[in-house]
C-alpha cells in the first residue's frame, strides 16, 4: 500500500487513521481515488475532501464510521447507500453487545479494507450484487457460541466467513504455532479466502481451467478427504518442491488460495516500498543480484519477471532488518520453480481480469 500524507499539513498519515495526529484534521478514505484525504466540514453531515482528485465533491462518512467509529471510508453525498463500498459487502457483523466484540470487529475491518484497497487497485471485479449464475460477495463475522461445532473460517458460494476469535492475538498465535502456519494474520486470512471467491469467479468453467489443472492439480479430488488426510498425516513429503506452503499441498483449491495470497503479499509490499522511494543498491561489488527498484515493479505494466526480481532482493533486506530487531523473518518462505510458475499464472489471471480504468 502506498503511504499517505495529510492534505492540510503534509504530515504522514496512515491508512487506518481517522484524524491527522499533527494538525487534527478529520481524514477520510476516497475509494474511487484510493486516497486518504483531509476533510473540511460541509453542509449538514457532509465533508469536502481536500484531495485535488476529489474536485470539491461533497462526501459523507460511512455509516459504520458515524455510528461505531469502525470505518474511515467515505461515500459521495449524493449516493443513496449509507455504507462505503467495503462495508456494503458485510452480511453479518459481530454482536456488539458482547464485551470485546467492537474491538475485534475494528481489527477485522482494518484488515478487510486493506484487502479491498488492493483489489480496487488491481481493478479486479467485486460482485456487490448477485447476478444470474453468480452470487454476490459477502462477509460474515461470527463468534463461537459454545456449541459443539466452532465457527470455521472459510468461503462458500461468495460468502467469506471469519471466526472473530482470530482478532485476538493470543488465540491466533496459538493456532499459528499449532498449525505450523508462519504467516497466519487477519490480512492473510482475507487474502486466502478471497482467492476461493476468485477461483469461482475467474477459473471455474473458464478457458483457464485446464491450465489451472496442469499447474495445481485436479480440483475434482475429494476436498473433505484431502483436508482430513492433511490434518491427520501432515503435508505431502514433496510440498517444498511444488507449493508455497505446507497447507497448499492439501488440495488444488488450497494450493491456489495460498499462492493467490502470496501474490497479494508480494504486490502490496512492493507498492509500499515504491511509495517510500525505497531502492536497493548494495555496496558490495558481487551483490548485483540485490539491486532492485520497487517503483518500476509497482507500475501497472510491470511484467511478472520484474516483480519477482524485485521481490527476492526486497525480502532479503526486510528479513535482515527484522532479524536486527530480534524478530522472525518478515517473509519466511522459499519459492520453488513450480511455485513460481503458479505465481506467474496468477499474475496472468489478474492482468487478464482487470476492469477498465475508472
Amino acid at each position: 500500500m502506498k503511504p499517505f500524507h495529510c492534505d492540510a499539513c503534509g504530515g504522514l498519515v496512515f491508512f487506518e487513521n481517522s484524524a491527522c495526529v499533527k494538525c487534527a484534521h478529520v481524514l477520510g478514505f476516497l475509494p474511487e481515488l484510493l486516497d486518504l484525504s483531509a476533510l473540511e466540514p460541509g453542509a449538514g453531515d457532509t465533508y469536502l475532501p481536500l484531495s485535488p482528485g476529489a474536485q470539491g465533491q461533497s462526501h459523507r462518512r460511512c455509516a459504520n464510521g458515524r455510528q461505531h467509529e469502525i470505518c474511515n471510508w467515505l461515500v459521495p453525498a449524493d449516493a443513496p447507500e449509507p455504507f462505503c463500498v467495503a462495508c456494503r459487502l458485510n452480511e453479518l457483523v459481530p454482536n456488539l453487545s458482547m464485551a470485546g466484540n467492537r474491538e475485534r470487529w475494528y481489527l477485522l475491518e482494518c484488515a478487510k479494507r486493506r484487502l479491498i484497497y488492493t483489489l480496487l487497485r488491481l481493478r479486479l471485479p467485486l460482485d456487490a450484487v448477485a447476478t444470474e449464475g453468480r452470487p454476490a460477495l459477502r462477509f460474515r463475522f461470527l463468534g463461537d457460541t459454545g456449541a459443539a461445532d466452532p465457527v470455521l473460517t472459510g468461503h462458500e458460494s461468495g460468502v467469506i466467513t471469519l471466526n472473530i476469535a482470530e482478532a485476538d492475538d493470543d488465540v491466533r498465535e496459538a493456532r499459528r504455532v499449532s498449525l505450523h502456519e508462519p504467516l497466519r494474520t487477519l490480512l492473510g486470512h482475507f487474502r486466502h479466502e478471497i482467492a476461493h471467491y476468485y477461483w469461482d469467479r475467474l477459473i471455474a468453467d473458464s478457458p483457464r481451467l485446464e491450465r489451472f489443472r496442469t499447474l495445481f492439480g485436479d480440483e475434482r479430488a475429494d476436498y473433505a478427504e484431502a483436508l482430513k488426510r492433511h490434518y491427520e498425516k501432515g503435508p505431502a513429503n514433496d510440498w517444498l518442491e511444488r507449493s508455497v506452503t505446507a497447507y497448499a499441498s492439501a488440495h488444488p483449491w488450497e494450493d491456489w488460495a495460498e499462492t493467490w495470497a502470496h501474490y497479494l503479499h508480494i504486490v502490496d509490499t512492493i507498492e509500499t516500498a515504491a511509495g517510500f522511494g525505497l531502492t536497493l543498491r548494495p555496496r558490495h561489488p558481487s551483490a548485483d543480484s540485490m539491486t532492485a527498484d520497487p517503483k518500476k515493479a509497482a507500475q501497472e505494466e510491470a511484467g511478472f519477471d520484474l516483480i519477482l526480481n524485485t521481490w527476492f532482493p526486497l525480502t532479503y533486506a526486510l528479513n535482515s532488518l527484522n532479524r536486527g530487531m530480534g524478530l522472525s523473518d518478515l517473509y519466511p518462505f522459499v519459492l520453488s520453480a513450480a511455485a513460481i510458475e503458479k505465481l506467474r499464472f496468477i499474475h496472468e489471471v489478474v492482468e487478464g481480469s482487470r476492469l477498465p480504468a475508472g
